[in-house]
């Protein structure tokens, strides 16, 4: 029958995927002193680290013109 169309295939494979639960953390840290305490945190996730994004701070004159950078916290994505 021409009338009757069919379902695409990615419909019909949809139905069977996981559907996958992140956490995003917000950590704050100063680069030059909390190596132990992020090390910690990490450790202390239950679920995989997806990925870590630094949040870059534009502060100062040299900051904003890239001579030196600030990170004033991270966001790590956890899959649960």
């Amino acid at each position: 029958n021409l009338t009757k169309q069919r379902k695409p295939v990615w419909e019909s494979s949809i139905k069977n995927l996981e559907i996958m639960k992140y956490k995003v953390h917000r950590f704050e840290i100063n680069m030059t002193q909390d190596q132990g305490r992020l090390e910690h945190f990490i450790n202390s996730l239950k679920g995989e680290v997806i990925s870590i994004v630094p949040n870059i701070a534009k502060t100062t004159i040299f900051q904003i013109y890239g001579v030196t950078r600030k990170i004033d916290f991270l966001l790590i994505i956890e899959k649960i």
